[in-house]
């Protein structure tokens, strides 16, 4: 898929919309954003003006400068919240550049702090966070097919299909896939 294609993808469109409302609503110049973000001034500019797609390292470093998890984010690029989330429906969004798909089944609704996520990994991926987009945010991470490498707080957990881990992260987090087959896994997202 080429770039051109890429920024025409609705959902590109309507994040990058969303991401240049929240720096606007603040005040703040693309400088001011860069240096709190610790991203360079071109990607962000980039990003607001969907001339890229932004990979989930970027999305993660923004959601924790607007104070807002990644579901939020991208629940607010979607219309209105409704009980029932048919598949069809449902938000996809892909970092192509680290081989990480996100599903967003549940998308989080005002007033209710939990969500649910499908992840998909491809064998060989490795996606490290710089910290949480919100401090404290508890995760539950089931793996549905794979194996999956969690590292969080120095311990890396090494989880195969059906196992979960429970979580509160503060810092850094790693999720990688050592193959040889993709990793698909449900992540559980509650907020403090």
């Amino acid at each position: 898929m080429g770039i051109a294609e890429e920024v025409l993808d609705p959902v590109d469109l309507r994040l990058a919309a969303r991401l240049a409302e929240l720096r606007a609503e603040r005040g703040w110049s693309l400088g001011e954003l860069a240096e709190r973000s610790g991203v360079s001034r071109s990607t962000l500019s980039r990003a607001e003006r969907a001339e890229t797609s932004p990979t989930a390292a970027l999305l993660n470093r923004l959601c924790h400068v607007y104070g807002r998890t990644m579901s939020q984010l991208l629940s607010e690029v979607e219309a209105e919240p409704v009980t029932v989330v048919r598949v069809a429906d449902q938000l996809v969004w892909e970092d192509r550049a680290s081989g990480f798909v996100r599903r967003s089944v549940s998308p989080p609704a005002a007033g209710l702090r939990g969500e649910l996520v499908e992840g998909r990994l491809t064998a060989g991926a490795d996606l490290a966070y710089d910290g949480p987009s919100v401090p404290g945010l508890e995760q539950h991470i089931w793996v549905l097919e794979g194996v999956l490498r969690v590292t969080e707080r120095g311990v890396e957990h090494e989880l195969a299909a059906g196992d979960c881990l429970r979580m509160r992260v503060w810092g850094p987090v790693r999720f990688a896939c050592p193959g040889p087959r993709d990793a698909r896994y449900a992540l559980v997202v509650v907020e403090p």
